[in-house]
């Protein structure tokens, strides 16, 4: 059996996490992705030569990479010219940057009426942020996740991982396959649009529902608890060697809990009796909690835990986590010697399709070392006009 997306031509002009992770799973999913980077190579590219270099491998390994100057207008016609080649091209400008250059869904679904355009931003191609420069950063900060990020008596603090963006690309990703799907049935190609805030929003639901309507409420930072405030035990506790993370959702969960710290005298305790009891007497929850775990090593607890069918992970480092096991196991992760960054842990992505094994992407080349290969194959292009080309350092 092939891929699912197996035949279909994808123009990938993204940097950075949003767009090239939707151009990722493109490419685990079966397409064919030709990556189109300005001559400096794509910004996450130059971060790489200075040695952040896991982030371009693990995104980019797996598409044939072209080097194009759209400040020029014949870089610009090879564009419009790969385009009418192409099933789908996916950007993550800033809004009004492919129009400017002539580049945009409608310029490019005039040439070519079957070219699905997927496009991704901070806040969209419309409203009143539209023009407001968006990284992760400044996404979570306005998507309200800083606000509700740490602990109390802290400023307000970003998730740790680059949330907005990989939302984002996952979205993107989606809205793409759904566009295709409907220019199989329909013939009609559409232009498909992801906002980094918009798919911000949904993660918060939980954190929400603490805001009652038409109550103005300030931003609540309640550390490792449950931003909803209801549920308890729900923490991070001290190990002998480390933390372990406890989450208790329903009262078998509760009673397992009991049994693995052998505290089951807590279960007639009138401030521990119901999650509404635990809930308001929290801080006492939790300090009761942490002082059985601080006698357990975290593994040692996690597999209690486990026993008792408890919720719980061990808190690890990330060289634990490039490491892990399962991960290595089920191909989630595979090491890959690169040619240029070394021995690095690749994700192979968590799309999984039965009967087919995912694609084990090569490494990342070059910038542009695809160039010719893709021109003379798309376009016909003979080796005295992309010599042309590459004097004038268009390509």
């Amino acid at each position: 059996m092939s891929l699912p997306l197996a035949g279909i031509s994808v123009l990938d002009l993204t940097q950075i996490y949003n767009g090239p992770y939707a151009a990722f799973l493109l490419v685990q999913a079966g397409a064919e992705v030709v990556k189109v980077e300005p001559p400096g190579g794509e910004h996450l590219r130059r971060r790489a030569a200075g040695g952040f270099a896991l982030p371009f491998a693990s995104l980019n390994g797996g598409k044939r990479s072209v080097r194009l100057d759209l400040k020029q207008a014949r870089g610009r016609d090879v564009l419009r010219d790969l385009a009418m080649h192409a099933d789908v091209l996916v950007e993550n400008f800033a809004p009004g940057v492919m129009d400017r250059l002539g580049l945009g869904a409608e310029a490019l679904q005039k040439l070519n009426p079957r070219l699905v355009y997927a496009c991704s931003s901070g806040f969209g191609s419309e409203g009143p942020y539209r023009d407001y420069p968006a990284m992760d950063l400044t996404v979570q900060a306005m998507a309200g996740y800083m606000g509700i990020t740490g602990f109390a008596d802290t400023p307000p603090t970003k998730c740790g991982p680059a949330v907005a963006d990989f939302l984002a690309g996952a979205h993107l990703y989606g809205a793409v396959v759904t566009a295709l799907l409907e220019r199989e049935r329909t013939g009609v190609a559409r232009r498909v649009e992801v906002s980094m805030l918009e798919t911000a929003y949904f993660p918060l639901l939980s954190a929400l529902s603490m805001v009652k309507p038409g109550q103005d409420a300030d931003s609540v930072r309640v550390g490792n608890r449950h931003s909803g405030l209801s549920l308890a035990p729900y923490s991070v506790y001290p190990c002998a060697d480390g933390f372990i993370a406890i989450i208790t959702s329903n009262e078998a969960q509760w009673q397992g809990l009991c049994r693995a710290l052998e505290m089951t005298e807590l279960l007639d305790d009138p401030r521990s009796r119901t999650v509404k009891d635990r809930c308001a007497n929290m801080d006492w929850m939790d300090a009761t909690v942490a002082e059985r775990t601080i006698h357990f090593t975290k593994q040692a607890l996690f597999e209690k835990l486990l026993a008792e069918r408890v919720p719980s992970g061990p808190v690890r480092t990330l060289t634990e986590v490039m490491h892990d096991p399962h991960l290595h196991a089920t191909g989630g992760l595979r090491w890959q010697e690169h040619p240029e960054f070394g021995r690095l842990p690749i994700p192979s992505g968590p799309l999984h399709f039965s009967g087919v094994e995912p694609p084990q992407a090569p490494p990342t080349g070059k910038l542009g070392a695809e160039t010719r290969e893709v021109l003379r194959e798309k376009l016909g292009l003979d080796a005295a006009a992309m010599d042309a080309l590459a004097a004038d350092g268009v390509i």
